[in-house]
This record gives C-alpha cells, sequence and structure tokens, in this order.
C-alpha cells in the first residue's frame, strides 16, 4: 500500500490539537482602561489576554512583523487609526452575528474588518448660565460668538474627525468658511486639552467650547473640591448636531488581525466587548456610549440628554482626513 493512502487514515487517527487558551492583544488604548473589561473576559472564558500596548505605530509594528506576526486583535482609540489598519491590509473580515446584531451598520465595516466598540462625541463645554437648545456644529461660526470659544489644536485626531465630518456634509468650501469663523471666534490659541476647554470656562476667558463628553464625565465624577471636579462643576454638555444629520462621534474599535495565529479566541473577545454586560462596563468605568442600543450609560454621562449619533458611515467620514487637515493648516488655525 503506498505512503499516498496511509496518509488519509494517519490524518484520521491524529488527536485533535488542543485549542490555545491564548489571545494577543496590541492596542492603543491605555491598557488601565480596557483592563478590568480583560480581566472579566478571561475570569469567564479562561482564556488569558496578553497585552501589548503601542501609543504609536500600530500599523508600522504589525507590517514589520508580516506573516509571523503573533498579533490577533488590533485595538484603536481613533476611527482613523482603525481604518488605518483595514487600508493597511493588516485585518481580515470577520462574519458574527452578535457582533452584527449589537453594532449599527454605520459604526463597523462593510466587509467586517473592524468594529465600533465605544463611542466618544464631540460635544459643546459650556457656562452653566446659557441657553444653548438646538445647537448646531455650523453655529460655532457666527459672529455671535466672536473672541468666546476655546479648542484644542485643529490637527488634533478629534478635531480632524469633526472637520472631515464637516466637509461630508458641508463639503470642501463650506468647511473652510466654517473654519475660519470658528477661529475669528476663539478666544485664545487653539491649544492644550479637553479638560483644559472647562478650566478656561471656569476662569472666563471663554464661555464655550469644543470637547469630548467623557472628559466631563471624568471631571464630575472627581472628588467634591479637587480642582477638576471645580472645572467639571463649572460646565453644561451641549451636544449639537449637523444640520440634517446627529452629533459627531469618535469611537474605540477592534479588528482581527490578517495572520491572527488565535483567531477564534479574538473574535470570542470581540463578541464579549459588545454583549450588554461588557458595554455597560465601557459606559460606567470610561465614561463613553456604548454602541449596542439599550444599554444604560452612567448617571453622569445621562444628564447630558440624549446622544442622537450622526449616520453617515464612519468609513465615509474618515477618507476626508487629509483634507481636512489642509484645511486646518489653510486657515492657520493654529496660530
Amino acid at each position: 500500500m503506498s505512503l499516498a493512502c496511509l496518509a488519509p487514515v494517519a490524518a484520521a487517527q491524529a488527536p485533535a490539537q488542543p485549542v490555545a487558551k491564548t489571545l494577543n492583544l496590541y492596542t492603543t488604548r491605555e491598557p488601565g482602561l480596557i483592563q478590568p473589561l480583560l480581566d472579566r473576559f478571561t475570569r469567564e472564558t479562561g482564556i488569558q489576554v496578553n497585552t501589548v500596548f503601542l501609543r504609536d505605530g500600530l500599523l508600522e509594528r504589525v507590517k514589520a512583523e508580516g506573516a509571523r506576526s503573533p498579533a490577533d486583535l488590533l485595538m484603536t482609540a481613533d476611527s482613523g487609526q482603525l481604518i488605518d489598519l483595514v487600508l493597511g491590509g493588516v485585518t481580515q473580515g470577520v462574519k458574527s452575528k452578535p457582533l452584527e446584531s449589537a453594532i449599527p451598520p454605520h459604526l463597523r465595516g462593510r466587509t467586517g474588518h473592524w468594529f465600533a466598540l465605544s463611542l466618544r462625541d464631540r460635544v459643546v463645554y459650556a457656562e452653566r448660565s446659557l441657553k444653548l437648545s438646538g445647537l448646531r456644529y455650523e453655529d460655532l461660526a457666527k459672529p455671535e460668538w466672536k473672541g468666546r470659544i476655546c479648542v484644542r489644536s485643529g490637527q488634533h485626531p478629534y478635531n480632524i474627525s469633526l472637520v472631515a465630518a464637516m466637509i461630508a456634509h458641508q463639503g470642501e468650501a463650506k468647511t473652510e468658511a466654517w473654519l475660519r469663523g470658528v477661529k475669528a471666534n476663539l478666544a485664545r490659541k487653539a491649544t492644550g486639552g479637553d479638560r483644559d476647554v472647562a478650566r478656561d470656562i471656569l476662569a472666563g476667558i471663554c464661555d464655550i467650547g469644543l470637547a469630548n463628553a467623557y472628559y466631563a464625565g471624568r471631571m464630575k465624577s472627581e472628588s467634591p473640591g479637587s480642582e477638576q471636579r471645580r472645572w467639571g462643576d463649572a460646565i453644561q454638555v451641549v451636544r449639537p448636531v449637523f444640520a440634517g444629520g446627529g452629533t459627531h462621534v469618535n469611537i474605540s474599535g477592534a479588528s482581527v488581525a490578517r495572520h491572527a495565529p488565535n483567531r477564534a479566541n479574538a473574535v470570542r473577545l470581540l463578541e464579549f466587548l459588545v454583549s450588554d454586560d461588557a458595554q455597560r462596563v465601557y459606559a460606567q468605568a470610561n465614561y463613553e456610549s456604548p454602541v449596542k442600543k439599550g444599554v444604560a450609560v452612567d448617571p453622569i454621562v445621562a444628564g447630558f440628554g440624549p446622544l442622537k449619533t450622526d449616520p453617515l458611515p464612519l468609513g465615509d467620514i474618515v477618507k476626508h482626513r487629509a483634507r481636512a487637515s489642509v484645511l486646518v493648516d489653510r486657515v492657520g488655525f493654529d496660530q
């Protein structure tokens, strides 16, 4: 009998290979923010998560490792970074009913290469006495706000994402005019961070400013009398919308790595992260908003009012990032 005839029999009698009880997570998110979720996942599944934190250079790292990369799941704190991984060819598609039922279509890739896990809405911090119902992002360029707005650098990814969304809604010419109007309304140079917007509102330097909602949640949850609690208590959070759209959100999200050696475990972690319990932890621990409908947010965030997310697909917004950066420089926003 030939060896060729024996091969199938030998294969059939070979013992099944044990499924690895581990996975390797490469993440640009601070590990401390997601560690409670990873610990819970390990307790429930027995799968150990090995975390590699990369502040910068995630795409370059995975590309350099090539087919031998140990990465199973790639997690980022920005939609642009996430879609860059897809465009860089280091992800693979996933078909999963739990993911597709939990995550709205505009918050995941059409071919399953990326999935949003939590939402970070770009909002307005405002002095508490102001009445700002019905506020639109477009309103920030109106002359009534001259000398009254604070914001961090226009080139920061949070603001580039917002400007890219404005281009998607209004076109490049109107967005440039809007940027010039917002720049003319600045109370100080575009600099610092989102928390500094609240600080400067308390100091009377400005009346309103652009920032992420979850920073307000963190400040308002600090110990009474602490510096950042005073900043948080000095502001109200208003969720603007685009004309004809909703509130702009950025995301934390993840993709399964193209050469994932533990693919099934990576998918299992993704599905865990959109479960009701995990989405609740996201909401309570980080003051972010869940991607899954029906999951309660932290009471502080609930006080900001309902979140009507912009329905434009994030993929359609991200493609305008390069032009957004050009416009920010063209109008001298940070000068």
